[in-house]
């Protein structure tokens, strides 16, 4: 019974072993095309946030690019096509969204305190896992890319 159960849980491994990065690197396309969709109907609900974070930006052409911007990182991240490219464009749109709390702190965190986050607040620090969602895809997609296969590390 326990060699069946290792045999099982290898198989499992083996399993998310082949199917995260994939799965991983599609959902963050996903989340990429959706969001800037969503900005490009005008129906985003972070509109609101853009616009009193990033005042100094033209409206709605500012929210209109970054709409364009997020596809952009969706289809190449979906169809794992210039993966620098789309990287290099998320950590650039990632940049941008984490210094929007310096921008304009209060929106950000409730009586200026880092610990009491606002709903804007939880929506920035969200992108955290989408830039270490990233840093996966970009450390072992390019690795395993640049590695031939017959080639022992």
């Amino acid at each position: 019974m326990e060699k069946e159960i290792k045999r099982i849980d290898k198989l499992f491994i083996r399993l998310m072993h082949d199917w995260s990065l994939p799965t991983l690197r599609i959902s963050l396309a996903i989340v990429f095309l959706w969001f800037g969709e969503l900005k490009i109907l005008g129906v985003s609900p972070v509109v609101d946030l853009l616009q009193h974070s990033y005042s100094f930006f033209p409206e709605p052409a500012f929210v209109t690019i970054l709409g364009i911007w997020e596809i952009i990182i969706g289809i190449t991240l979906f169809f794992n096509i210039t993966l620098r490219f789309a990287l290099a464009l998320l950590w650039l749109q990632m940049a941008g969204t984490l210094f929007a709390p310096l921008l304009n702190w209060s929106l950000f965190f409730n009586k200026g305190n880092i610990f009491l986050l606002t709903i804007q607040g939880e929506f920035i620090v969200k992108n955290l896992v989408l830039i270490a969602s990233s840093l996966v895809i970009g450390g072992f997609a390019l690795e395993k890319e640049e590695t031939p296969h017959d080639e022992k590390t």
